[in-house]
């Protein structure tokens, strides 16, 4: 570890010194932005959590259970997202938290104006792929298993604002921009995948979306797809990659991925998941997972039986 990485961890143990057992907090200040740290070291139940701005929580180690106006008893784990609209409550349970052994978040509270600014600038960019009712709205309920991606992005994210440098403010503004970014990107995949599911023929883009969910377990002819979407391969090709940020085969795994977590989650085995998405060997499964993720199936399928 260099002596600059040394010397923002010392900083971050001094701040986060516990003087309360329950959502002990440090914060640190940014352009539009708010990197907030709680540490809890005693079980409690039902502590309100709420903000004036677009909340994005995400678990560091433990255990938390979240009660919302729409839904009750929602695990909430490591390396898992939760976003909460402006104004939005949420009520939380600490069922695992001990002294030694603390239940740690970090909340990112990110300005009304800023998101505003960053959604208005991925409208514009995916005006043609999303159904024409459709805008992207980050305040959407959000709850997921995010990827090792953006596990990377939080990890540097809370370096940034910790750390004294001349660019600092600078640099978590990037961040916090490349957040907003992957939480609208996931909000707009969500909905033409949906709009694809229900309107498969509305257009080259869906009919292609539509066969890639239809055949997750089968290798991607790019040839076809460009014949599905009645285009050339070339023209395909850029217009699948400026819609949705992505070539076709990142989609798909992208697809499986998502398809392996939700069948995990459903308490399958892993070698069924395995085989259903089309991985003929386990091994290359879960090591695909693993980079995905940054964990294994398995420990998908241990944390659902002991949620």
């Amino acid at each position: 570890m260099n002596r600059s990485a040394s010397t923002e961890k010392t900083l971050l143990e001094q701040k986060r010194s516990p003087t309360q057992l329950v959502e002990n907090r440090v914060c640190f200040a940014g352009p539009h932005s708010e990197l907030s740290i709680y540490d809890t070291y005693e079980q409690a139940k039902k502590v309100s959590l709420k903000a004036d701005s677009l909340l994005y929580c995400g678990m560091v180690t433990g255990a938390k259970v979240m009660h919302t106006k729409e839904h009750n008893n929602i695990p909430f784990l490591p390396h898992e997202s939760f976003i909460l609209a402006p104004d939005e409550e949420v009520f939380i349970d600490f069922p695992e938290a001990q002294h030694n052994r603390p239940t740690t978040c970090l909340t990112i509270a990110i300005s009304k104006e800023r998101v505003a600014q960053i959604c208005d600038r991925m409208n514009d960019i995916m005006i043609k792929a999303l159904p024409s009712n459709v805008t992207l709205d980050p305040s959407q309920h959000l709850h997921t298993l995010h990827t090792q991606a953006t596990q990377q992005l939080l990890d540097r994210l809370t370096s940034e604002f910790v750390q004294n440098d001349p660019d600092r403010d600078l640099l978590v503004d990037f961040g916090v921009s490349e957040l907003v970014t992957r939480i609208l990107r996931h909000h707009g995949r969500d909905a033409l995948l949906r709009f694809s599911q229900d309107t498969p023929d509305a257009s080259g883009l869906t009919s292609v979306i539509h066969w890639i969910e239809q055949h997750l377990a089968l290798p991607l002819d790019i040839n076809l797809l460009a014949k599905t979407a009645c285009m050339s391969r070339s023209r395909f090709y850029e217009s699948f990659k400026r819609q949705l940020g992505c070539t076709p085969v990142e989609y798909q795994h992208q697809r499986r991925m998502s398809r392996a977590y939700q069948r995990l989650q459903e308490k399958c085995s892993v070698t069924e998941v395995s085989y259903e998405l089309g991985y003929l060997s386990l091994s290359h499964f879960s090591r695909r997972f693993h980079q995905h993720f940054g964990i294994s199936p398995r420990q998908v399928t241990q944390a659902k039986l002991n949620s």
